[in-house]
Formats: C-alpha cells, structure tokens, sequence
C-alpha cells in the first residue's frame, strides 16, 4: 500500500537512491513516499521464516542427537575394535536375570557372569599384556557425601562385592603406578531389569576391556575396569573401592558411564575439574556428544540424581568423565528399562568414543597426576566449556578464555550502547526503556498464558500430566499459549513505542503527513524491539559472566551473531537515512548460529524434563496436581521468549499477525483434542510410577503394648490421584489422605489402601525391635539404644537432630558410625544401611542429647511426648500374598519404581517416642 502525502504539507523533492532530500535549511529530509512503500512486510516471508525456524530446528535435533552409528559386528572390526553386536550379548545375558538390587540371588547370578566374562578376557588378551581380576569383598563402609542428595544422610553398606580388572603391559610395571578408572555398576533397582541402567554401561566396559587388552603393550598408564554393586543404594560400590582397595591409591582420573534412561547417545554431562580429560576426549572423538548446560543443571539441582563420579570427585579429589544415556528418561527405575528399547547404535556410539579416549589417555605421557595436580583454592579459571556442533565437531576452551571473550564482548557493547544513547539523546533513551518494557510484557504475557494452561490441566484431564507418553504435545499444550502470550506482550510493547515515537515525530518531521510519521515510527519501533532482544541477551551474559556459569558462550552466540547481521545490514553512520524494515537477510544470517548450536539442545533438554514428570513427587500428594505443569511451563515460556525475541520483533509490521494467532489457536486446539480423544497419558512402554507396599506400621507403639496397623499401601511419585488405578485393581482399595505412612526418607500424604486380609505374609517375630538398654539421666544424657532388624539387611533410621547432638552406631564387632561431623536435614539425620545376604541385623546405637538442664528436659518431654526420637523402616524383599494380588491387578500403565530411599513391597514402621 503506497502512502501520498497531502499537497499542502508534502516537500517538493527530489529523491535520491537513498532516499533524502534536503530541504530548505539544508537540513536532511525523508521521502514520504518511499517510506509508505515499505512499512508492509510480505505474510509468506514471515510465514517462510517461521517454518524455517521449526522445520530447522527439529533437523538439528535429529542429525544432533537421534543419528547413531552403525552397529558392527566383532568381524568388521577385529580383535582391536568395538564391536556392538558382541556389547550386546551382554546386555541379554544379564537382563535375562531379571531386576538384580543388593543382596538378590539374581545379583550373584549376575556377578558370576561378568567374572566369568572378564576371565575370558584375560585368557585372550595380547601376550605381552597382563590383565588382573580381584573379586573384591566390602565387609563395612560408612559413606557421608555431603552435597546434592546427600546432605543429612550417612550411608552405610556392608556384604558388597565387586568384580576390578587391571589392564597393563607385562614389561612397564610402573604403568600401573598411575591408573585411569573406568567404572559402572551392576546391580539394579527393585524395580526393573536394567537394560540400560547400567546393564548397557557394563556391557560397553566388557567390550572395551577385550579391545583394551589389545592394545595395552603400548600403554604407560594402566586402565582399572570397576564393575560395582550397591551404586543404587547410594553410590556404596565406588565409595568402598575408592576407600578400602589397594589399586585406588594408583587412580589418576576416573570415567563414570551411567544411564537416566535407555540408548540413544551417550552424552557427557560432568567433566573436571581439571580440564584435562575432556580437551582429549574432543580431539578423538568420532562423535562427540557433549554439553556443559547438561553440567549447569545437574550440578545446580534441578535434575534430582547422583552417580558414582560425585565419590570420584568429592572423596577421592579426582578429574574426569561422567556419561550417561539419556534417551527415554520416563523409563528410569521402572519396569520399562528394558532391551527392546535399546536402540541399535547406541553401544557403538558410547564404544568408539570410548576407546578412542582410553587410546590416547593411556598411552600419553602428560596425563595429571589427580589429587595432586588439582589446582588450589578456586580452580574456576582451568575448568572447561564444552559443547559439541550437531554430534561431529566438539569445542572446548577454558574458563580464563571464556572470561576474556566475554570481558571483551560486555565492554564493547556498554560502550556502543552509551554512545549510542548520547548521540540519541533522550529520544534514543525513552525508545530503549520502552523496548525492554515490551520485553518485559513479553516474559510476562508469556509465562502467564502458559502457567494458566498448566494451572487447568488437571481441572480438565484425568491425569495431571497427559504429555508423558507423547512429549511433543507440550509444543501444542504449553508452547502455543506461550507463543501467544510472548508475542500480546511484545506487540503490546510494541504499540507503546510507537506512540511515543508518532508523537516525537510530529515534531522532528512536520513537512510530512501524519501517515508517513506513522509509518517512520512503525519501522524505527521494529529496530528497537530487535534491539531490545540484544539488551536481553546481554544481561544474561553479564549475569552468567558474573557468576562464571558454563553455559553463558549461549548468550554470547546469542547476542552477538544477531548483533553482527544488525551492523552489517542494518546500521548506517548517516545522520539522516530512510527507515526501512529489516532485511530478511538480517534475521536468517543473525539467527542461523545460535539456532544451529541450541536448538537440538533445547528439544533434548525439554524431552528430559518431561520425562521427569514420571518421578516429579518425592513426597506424594504434598505438592498442588499443577505443580509440575507449571514448571514445565516456565521452561518452555522461557524458552520461546530468549530464542523467539528477534523473530517476533520482525512480525509487528506485517500482515502475518492474524494467520499466525490463528495457526496458534489451531494447535493449542489440536493438542487438547489429542488428548480429550486418542493419546492416553501413560502406555506400557512409558508408564505411571506407583509402589505398592505392604505396610507394617507400629509407629507411637513403642513397647509393643496395641496391635500393629497392617494395610497394603497404593502411591504414586508421579502426579495426580490414584482412582482409575484403584478402580481396575478393586477389592474396596480406598483413596484419600486418610493413610499417611512416614517412609522416614519421605512422607506420603496421598494413598491409595487395603487392610482386608493383611495380617497374611508375615509374622509378629519379623517386627524389628527397638530397645533401651541404658538412659542416664543428668547434665550430658546419654541413651544406650539397641536395633534388632530382624529378616531385613536394608533399613532407614531417622534420627530427631533436635534432641541429639551427636550418636554413635555400631554392630556386634565393629564401629560402623563414629562420633563427629553430622549434619541434619529438617531436623533429622537419616542413616540409610543396605548389604548382602551375611549383613549384619543387629545393632547398638548411642545417643548423645543436646546440653540442656533438666527441668527443661522434662518440660519439652510433657510437651512432646508423642513425637519420635527414632524413626526405623526395614525393608524385606518379600511378596505377601496380598501384595501379589494387587500387582497383578496393577493396571499395565503402571510400574514399580525404583530407588535408594523407595521401600520394597514389604515393610514395617517403629519409632521411639521422646518420652520413651
């Protein structure tokens, strides 16, 4: 549409190819008609790009993540090669056992078949390698990690065994003086076979350890294969190797290989310290698969896990590797961790890296000497940034470059900004204050919209959570409503600017009609609103700058290559030049790189989120059914406003506004109608986690004077109530929060439950017993306690902090828990014992009260007599007769998860009261 100016206010002119002309005053002057021409973007380019951006996008994510090598076969790669299809041997061979936790026969079963596979391996190695296998016995450890999960925990093992395997050349004995670890573990949760979690790590090692033995004549360092038991328990296999075996002392850096899901690329998620192990691993790597954003979140605790790495690195001072297949993460610890979601490629892909790795670690000859080449104090400026270009090209650089660039990147900027805006004068500062108002309307349009879907979702489904089983329905459910919002905000940002700019203006430009003001506000707002997603990126730099945060090099990408597309194709030094929209050039050049590097990344990263879903409730039924909608929420809110802020700015002056809401509506549509129609929330392939216990509750019974409560117990660490699963499973199953058991590591305050017929399965001599033998009364009171577990070998004890000031624990023969060093969590210490079949069941614990007189003893025991001092569950790997009968019933949507702090399906509760 072509704008004429009114006869009596246009210029006569004569425009130049630029556009200007110059009045009468000499001053420069604009072309009205040239302006009107171009205030009016094409839809299909808008359209274009949009398609562009998605269709891109999920290209990336595909080739990034989702193209895995070619499985190969031990002929197509000799003696010396990784071979998949034999890797994979292993995996049938020890998911065949079925779930294998700590203390099962099915985990000895499994034991025997890696000893007997790795004695295979030291009969064909290279004649001048020497392997060596230790099946190493744990009698007792205590393990009291201090950060992530553990805090306020002291872990305590007994009865592990592990199978270590030593990899030198026969002639260079000093080799094995400095030692690379590469380690996993073999036993399972309760819950599930572990066809990934880490039956696919073991097998890898099994296969890298034959290839390994190959090579390893050429070796000056050794390579130190540990398959450990009891990680599921609480990291207890790597704690007691790296504490009470003789080869650790040679450990110089340690490789952790893990699982939170099954397949796919195995991914490094931990590197360091040092720098040193990851600079290697990108320089061999066939395909790299790497992220230090994956690192931000797991260390900063919003992926609630932990592996053996943090014992590597917390106890025994060491730098490394930590891997992990991540794929499928709504199958962890449940019944669906199992070999036919293995997908083809994904052994080969964690092999080859792996033993290129290994290849040149062990043979270099500047391989840190752990513990004793940490730098000291504050080692910020050695750690890495790490990230891989679509799974072929890795980058690596270090803190102390990181911080150069980024020094460089803020200072430049501040400095174009402030000069920018005094040569704008306050004009240029009222137009940079409203684009980050339009900003800022974006960031809450769009988290408002989103969150409001996430906060009705349960008001409408059956499940809280109906995304589970189909992930990419968040695009449709909480993507469109935060699309929409971003874009209300920033038009509404939008509309502001151009006001104050139309009415500047109508003062600067009064030769020209109101129309072509109009239209000149129209275009400078777009560049402000371009500018303001700069303005956006920059503050998160400075931010992540700040607090040295691995993953700020995206904001820097982000800002930075849309910057340099801007200068080069949009900024002019002339004093007075014709606004013009911005190129299209501009927004595919500028946003090219940034989606290139992040887009693969950020679907992968919302992916697992979702699949968090499954295991969100530590506490079930304390947390609101929309809670974990909201979070996801916010993710996918923030997401659409830091990477969609330039391409909205590039909507608000074309005709695409309509097409695009309605495209947006549409899909938000759809979405629920997927749901409302044929797409179920769980399937049997991604299911519900549920446990169902059989609960033997004494708790406030102290003294065994009233009959136990004994009721099979029905919960959910996954969102929302239980009726449907109660309804298939029958027999008068109750919900409510009528029932609320205390697991002593978590509460449960929702529940389904039966107490028909469950006094069956169990015995009233099965009842752990707590007694005190000896309570001394006085200043400093100290009170003798005795635990007799009974037929359990892993219980959970509890302990009130605010009574206690310190214990001691000890079993018949050996000190197990010294004085000194607790912590407390909530105001409880939680001990958490698990072994093997010959672990002990009694116990003596001391109890040292906190230094108060008397009288105020007394006092606090009248006025909480009731609350517990200790509190016990013991575990026992039993079906009851009841218990089998609701999981048969269990609806195929459902699965058993498992996890250090979760219960078996039999369990008995006790307590001793303050007022014992």
């Amino acid at each position: 549409m072509r704008n004429r100016p009114n006869s009596s206010s246009s210029a006569k002119s004569n425009p130049s190819s630029s556009g200007e002309t110059s009045d009468k005053k000499g001053g420069p002057q604009i072309s009205d008609g040239v302006v009107g021409t171009a205030a009016k973007r094409s839809t299909f380019v808008v359209l274009a790009l949009f398609v562009l951006v998605i269709n891109g996008s999920w290209a990336v994510y595909r080739y990034q993540f989702e193209s895995l090598p070619v499985p190969l076969s031990a002929v197509q790669v000799g003696k010396r090669g990784f071979s998949e299809l034999e890797a994979i041997k292993h995996v049938e061979a020890l998911t065949r056992f079925g779930p294998h936790p700590v203390g099962s026969d099915a985990l000895d079963r499994a034991l025997q078949y890696v000893l007997a596979a790795s004695e295979s391996i030291k009969k064909s190695a290279h004649w001048e390698v020497d392997v060596d296998i230790d099946f190493f016995y744990t009698k007792y450890g205590a393990n009291s990690l201090v950060s992530g999960l553990f805090g306020g925990k002291t872990l305590v093992y007994s009865d592990l065994n592990h199978i270590v395997m030593r990899i030198l050349p026969k002639y260079a004995t000093e080799a094995g003086e400095n030692a690379i670890l590469v380690s996993s573990h073999i036993d399972t949760v309760f819950a599930g076979e572990g066809a990934g979690d880490c039956s696919s790590c073991v097998a890898v090692m099994l296969e890298l350890a034959r290839a390994t033995s190959q090579w390893a004549h050429g070796f000056k360092h050794a390579v130190i294969f540990l398959f450990n038991t009891g990680e599921e328990e609480g990291l207890n296999g790597a704690h007691s190797f790296i504490t009470q075996h003789p080869w650790s002392d040679t450990i110089q850096m340690a490789i952790d290989l893990e699982a939170m899901g099954i397949g796919g690329k195995s991914g490094i998620f931990q590197a360091g310290p040092h720098p040193w192990a990851i600079e290697n691993f990108a320089a061999v790597a066939k395909y790299p698969s790497a992220q230090i954003v994956a690192q931000d979140l797991f260390s900063s605790g919003a992926i609630k896990s932990a592996t053996d790495f943090q014992v590597y690195k917390e106890v025994a001072g060491l730098s490394g590797l930590d891997f992990a297949f991540a794929d499928n993460t709504a199958v962890y610890h449940t019944k669906n961790d199992k070999l036919k979601l293995l997908q083809p490629g994904s052994l080969q892909h964690l092999g080859e890296n792996m033993l290129a790795f290994l290849l040149r670690a062990a043979a270099s000859s500047d391989l840190p000497l752990g513990k004793t080449e940490e730098p000291k104090g504050n080692p910020s400026g050695e750690t890495a940034i790490y990230f891989d270009i679509l799974g072929t090209y890795m980058m690596v650089f270090r803190q102390r470059s990181a911080n150069m660039f980024y020094n460089s990147t803020i200072m430049q900027s501040l400095l174009i900004w402030v000069t920018s805006l005094l040569m704008g004068g306050s004009s240029a500062v009222i137009s940079l204050a409203l684009s980050c108002l339009s900003i800022i309307l974006m960031w809450i349009f769009a988290i408002g919209f989103a969150a409001l879907v996430a906060f009705c979702l349960p008001l409408v489904f059956l499940s809280p959570v109906p995304y589970v089983s189909s992930p990419w329905l968040v695009v449709g459910l909480f993507g469109a409503p935060a699309f929409l919002g971003a874009f209300i905000g920033q038009h509404l940002g939008y509309l502001i600017l151009c006001r104050y700019l139309s009415a500047t203006y109508s003062k600067r430009y009064q030769n020209l009609s109101s129309s072509v003001q109009d239209d000149i506000a129209k275009l400078n707002s777009e560049r402000w609103l371009f500018k303001g997603g700069l303005i956006q990126w920059l503050l998160l730099l400075i931010l992540g700058n700040y607090y040295k945060i691995g993953s700020t090099y995206l904001a820097l990408v982000w800002m930075v290559s849309p910057a340099f597309a801007y200068g080069l194709l949009e900024a002019t030094l002339s004093a007075a030049r014709l606004p013009k929209p911005l190129k299209t050039l501009t927004v595919v050049i500028g946003l090219s790189l940034p989606f290139l590097l992040s887009s693969g990344m950020i679907i992968r990263l919302t992916a697992t989120m979702v699949g968090t879903a499954v295991r969100f409730e530590r506490n079930p039924g304390s947390n609101p059914q929309w809670i974990m909608n909201v979070v996801l929420a916010i993710l996918v809110a923030a997401i659409v406003c830091l990477t969609l802020v330039y391409l909205l700015a590039y909507v608000h002056i074309s005709g695409a506004k309509v097409p695009i809401i309605i495209t947006t509506f549409v899909l938000f549509g759809l979405s629920i109608c997927a749901v409302l129609g044929f797409l179920q929330p769980f399937t049997e392939d991604t299911a519900r986690a549920v446990n169902v216990v059989h609960v033997v509750d004494t708790t406030g019974k102290y003294g065994g004077k009233q009959e136990p409560d004994s009721y099979i117990s029905l919960f959910s660490t996954t969102p929302g109530n239980l009726v449907k699963e109660a309804e298939q499973i029958g027999k008068k199953m109750l919900c409510g929060k009528d029932k609320q058991p205390d697991f002593v590591t978590f509460s449960v305050k929702y529940s389904c439950w039966i107490d028909e017929d469950a006094l069956v399965g169990w015995d009233v001599s099965d009842i752990p017993a707590i007694h005190v033998e000896r309570d001394k009364k006085d200043e400093n009171r100290i009170t003798e306690v005795s635990l007799d577990t009974k037929v359990s070998t892993r219980w959970t004890l509890g302990i009130n902090m605010e009574e206690i000031e310190d214990f001691q624990l000890k079993d018949e023969s050996k000190e197990l828990i010294s004085l000194g060093g607790k912590s407390s969590v909530d105001g409880w210490h939680i001990i958490q014992f698990s072994g093997g079949k010959k672990a002990p069941t009694k116990f003596n614990l001391t109890l040292f009260w906190t230094n108060e007189n008397h009288s105020q003893m007394t006092s606090k025991e009248d006025s909480r007599k009731d609350d517990p001092l200790l509190k016990l569950r013991t575990d026992v790997d039993r079906l009851t007769p009841q218990t089998q009968d609701v999981l048969v019933k269990l609806p195929p949507w459902c699965s058993l998860f498992g996890k250090s702090t979760s219960p078996f399906t039999f369990a008995f509760l006790s307590s001793l009261p303050i007022a014992f």
